[in-house]
């Protein structure tokens, strides 16, 4: 039978979904994996991407690369499509660069241990990407600064902590302190080092200072964060402490309190401390704090200060919400939440913005800000894992982000540098939301994907073991853009929120309730099996796998569940020990005749070095609809493909013998759609349904944001014909 092609409505039109917008957005347009810059066995190994910065004609990008002690260059005059230029060694640990004319100067920490602490700052030439100079700085750099006017740096001298030692506690000498070096025709001027000292002004360790970031004012004011003692310093032009003052606390509320496996944002914590980290100027009377919380802390915030110490704005847990409500909530991290980390601040065109990087939630804030005391939030933008630095190129339109986590040895994706350019298409970004909800919705993990049988553009979507100590179903308003989660419907067993449950698969009973196909895990307890909530939520039926099924089971069950009439058919995801290579059961279950029965479906072939198996399982008209995908994620990515097979060829015979195989057939090649977010290529693609008035529709599994960026893809592919 010749299938008719789908609507080509899909991913590539996200950015084009949303409502017209007056306003000039940022989207993301390339992603460029740290591996690129490397060859051979050397692109094997750990990199990273972490403090970013530009060339002052935003033709470069330049990076640090702790794990390979090098500097990472990239080469951006086309954006879109950014080159690799190769590494530099750094003799050391690189931490923070700034470019003067042709020249880069970058922190390079040496530290034989943290009781010992040494460091240098090192002078590239970027024409020939060579060391020129160095200069002894006597300990631990973390942040390197340049003077507007390029007269001089500052470098922040950590001496960082053992968070091992005394559990983290201060001090732990020797102390830091603040280096100002004088540039002199471009050059370090090395023997005109001026160490500034900055113990006894913190009331927290105040015989250890912590300096963390530092920036520089037109005025040639230096601020400087004290993360772990909660202070700002302000040093003057003549190099003398001008002003410090306590970082302070804050107050949060609405917000997740408990790591225990489900998001409930009502909770409050008082007294917070601010604990910032980065830190920039807004103008010469005012900065901002990127208030991470490392130790103590946990804020989870930032904040506009006067250089007198005054608050101007503090976000308090408002961001962390906005980004909770884009699944990207890290639940395991509840103590610090979003953690954000960095700040870039930059005029785009006379409207003066504010860039929020989270360490742990993987996004980005934008904000104007025209009125420091309201900043307004414009959009989120999402990142590689962990965006630890920022750099905003205004005179070309562009923004980049460092995302410094890499998960190949763990199966994962590399490290990334994103790019994204101002426009005028809408945000592409997100894509699902539950945004406006209260109290607010939190989700995550989505895994399955089934329609509301009455409703045109309305499904469910439920989420995976992440949230062991609530699952959840969520209703979902796709005639939206973004889609909208509006409720969520805890799964109850005896009145309880249900325990011991991998929800992979969700279909609707047509009388109000759902039925759930259960992964299970059993060195965890949780059993493979059909569940049928009534339409409260509450179990009021469990069906448990027969002996010839459970014979054979492995850690990879149930992906999928769909009703034909009386009967059951489930979707499981690997081969099981009865399976013949390459082949899987769609496992079918009569519920008048409580009879079991499947048939083989054939795999593609998996990926060197990963697997595929099923994700999904959909009905509609006279074909049975499969989600096949690999494990693999970004360059890896092979095969994230639709198919479907006949019902009249669903004919399931007796477990235990000879199963009939079923004949597939290609409906859509999914690479394209997820190639088409500009990011790097998402593993779990988990959930697919055809509404009621015929639409097909797709969501990915963010994992919780757990080892992953948390980016959630939903988007629709049309009439499916």
């Amino acid at each position: 039978m010749t299938f008719r092609s789908l609507c080509l409505t899909s991913a590539l039109a996200l950015a084009t979904a949303f409502p017209a917008n007056a306003e000039q957005s940022f989207n993301r347009i390339a992603a460029f994996a740290t591996p690129r810059n490397s060859s051979g066995a050397a692109a094997a190994k750990p990199s990273s991407a972490e403090i970013i910065t530009a060339t002052e004609d935003g033709q470069k990008l330049i990076y640090s690369d702790s794990p390979l002690g090098a500097l990472g260059l990239i080469d951006i005059a086309d954006p879109a499509a950014p080159k690799p230029l190769g590494t530099v060694d750094m003799g050391g640990e690189p931490t923070t660069t700034v470019v003067l004319g042709g020249l880069a100067f970058a922190g390079v920490n040496t530290s034989e241990s943290y009781a010992k602490p040494s460091g240098k700052l090192v002078t590239v030439d970027l024409a020939t990407q060579k060391i020129v100079a160095e200069c002894d700085l006597g300990g631990q750099p973390d942040s390197v600064a340049k003077a507007p006017d390029g007269s001089f740096l500052a470098v922040a001298i950590e001496n960082e902590r053992d968070e091992e030692v005394n559990d983290g506690d201060l001090p732990q000498m020797p102390a830091g302190y603040l280096v100002k070096l004088p540039l002199s025709k471009g050059a370090v001027d090395c023997a005109g080092l001026q160490k500034i000292d900055l113990t006894g002004l913190a009331a927290v360790a105040g015989e250890d200072p912590e300096p963390e970031f530092v920036a520089i004012n037109a005025a040639g004011e230096i601020v400087v964060t004290l993360q772990e003692n909660n202070e700002i310093v302000v040093v003057g032009a003549d190099g003398k402490v001008a002003a410090h003052f306590s970082a302070g606390t804050v107050d949060l509320t609405g917000i997740d309190t408990k790591k225990d496996g489900k998001l409930d944002f009502t909770g409050t914590k008082e007294g917070v401390a601010r604990e910032p980290d980065g830190v920039k100027w807004i103008d010469t009377d005012h900065f901002v704090t990127a208030n991470e919380g490392d130790w103590k802390g946990g804020s989870r915030g930032f904040t506009i200060w006067k250089k007198d110490g005054s608050v101007v704005f503090e976000a308090g847990a408002s961001l962390e919400r906005e980004m909770a409500a884009l699944g990207h909530y890290p639940d395991k991290r509840n103590k610090k939440g979003v953690e954000i980390e960095s700040v870039e601040v930059a005029d785009f065109d006379g409207r003066k913005l504010l860039f929020v990087a989270s360490e742990r939630a993987s996004l980005v804030g934008v904000y104007d800000l025209t009125d420091l005391a309201a900043p307004k939030l414009l959009q989120i933008l999402p990142s590689g894992i962990s965006p630890e630095g920022l750099v905003a190129l205004p005179k070309r339109g562009l923004l980049a982000t460092a995302n410094e986590v890499d998960l190949r040895e763990d199966g994962g994706p590399p490290a990334h540098v994103m790019l994204y350019a101002l426009g005028d298409a809408a945000p592409a970004y997100p894509t699902i939301t539950s945004a406006g909800t209260e109290p607010l919705v939190g989700w995550t993990a989505l895994s399955a994907l089934a329609a509301d049988p009455g409703k045109p553009g309305h499904l469910f979507a439920a989420s995976d073991s992440f949230l062991s100590a609530a699952p959840t179903i969520y209703t979902i308003d796709a005639t939206q853009k973004p889609a909208k989660i509006t409720a969520g419907l805890t799964v109850t067993r005896g009145g309880d929120p249900a325990q011991l449950m991998d929800i992979e698969g969700l279909a609707t009973d047509g009388a109000g309730g759902f039925w759930l196909a259960t992964e299970g895990r059993t060195d965890k307890m949780i059993p493979h099996g059909i569940v049928h909530l009534d339409e409260k939520g509450a179990i009021d039926q469990q069906i448990g796998l027969p002996a010839e099924l459970s014979a054979h089971e492995i850690r990879f069950g149930f992906e999928g569940i769909a009703v034909a009439g009386d009967t059951l058919w489930l979707a499981i995801q690997r081969p099981w020990k009865d399976d013949p290579k390459g082949m899987v059961k769609l496992v079918a279950y009569d519920l008048k005749e409580e009879k079991w029965g499947a048939v083989q479906y054939p795999l593609d072939a998996a990926p060197e070095g990963g697997w595929v198996g099923l994700s999904e399982i959909t009905l509609n008209g006279d074909f049975a609809y499969l989600l096949e995908r690999d494990n693999q994620s970004a360059d890896k990515a092979t095969v994230k493909r639709l198919y479907r097979v006949a019902l009249a060829d669903l004919k399931p015979a007796e477990l235990g013998g000879p199963l009939p195989v079923v004949k597939k057939e290609l409906v859509r090649d999914l690479l394209p759609d997820l190639q088409a977010t500009k990011g790097y290529t998402l593993e779990k693609v988990e959930g697919f349904a055809i509404d009621a008035a015929g639409e097909g529709f797709f969501v990915t599994d963010n994992d919780g944001v757990d080892d992953s960026s948390g980016e959630t893809q939903f988007w629709s592919i049309g009439k499916v014909e």
